[in-house]
This record gives structure tokens, sequence and C-alpha cells, in this order.
């Protein structure tokens, strides 16, 4: 009967150990998994600020842009003075550069 008893104190030592290593790799997992959503958590966070900041500012343009008033409108004028400006400007250089090219090929055939 001692054996047997020795034996039962020592199978219950063993499921003990196991049951305290399993507890031990369960609260590791739940630190991981606590630390995994944290990290996910703060990256949503911020995946949801700049998706605010972004539609606050689309929304501020639109309302800035259907504004009547006198500064606003003065402004509107400049940038478009500006585009024209620029587009007029970018449609000269490319006809200079192609009066120039047609000068080149010109000056070439006629030196043969």
């Amino acid at each position: 009967m001692k054996t047997k008893d020795k034996s039962r104190k020592w199978m219950w030592w063993f499921l003990a150990a196991i049951g305290a290593m399993q507890l031990y790799f369960v609260r590791e997992l739940l630190a991981a998994f606590a630390l995994f959503a944290l990290g996910f958590g703060a990256i949503a966070i911020v995946i949801a600020t700049v998706y605010m900041l972004h539609s606050g500012w689309a929304f501020a343009v639109e309302r800035l842009a259907a504004s009547q008033h006198p500064v606003v409108a003065y402004t509107k004028r400049s940038v478009n003075s500006v585009e024209d400006f620029t587009r007029r400007g970018v449609v000269a250089a490319v006809s200079g550069t192609e009066e120039l090219a047609k000068r080149a090929l010109g000056r070439s055939a006629a030196a043969r």
C-alpha cells in the first residue's frame, strides 16, 4: 500500500507541474494577445484619425469652393489667372520647340 501512495503522490505532483506549466503558457499567450490588441488598436486609431482629418479637410474645401465671400472670389480669380498664364506659357513653349525643330530639320535638308 505504501508504494501505491508514493506513486499517487508523484502522480499528483506531476499533474500539478503540468497544470502550472499550462497556466503559465496560457498567461503568456494572453499577454501576447493583449500586446497585439494594443498594437492593432493603436494602428486603427491612427487610421481613423487620418480618415477624419481627410474628411474634414474635404468638407472644408467644398464649403470654401461654394463660398461667395469677396476674399474667396478674389482668390479664385487670382488662381484662375495664374492657371491661364501658365497654360499659355506651356503652349507657347511647346509651339516654340516645334518651330525650332522645324527650322533645324529644314536646315539639315537644305544642307544636303
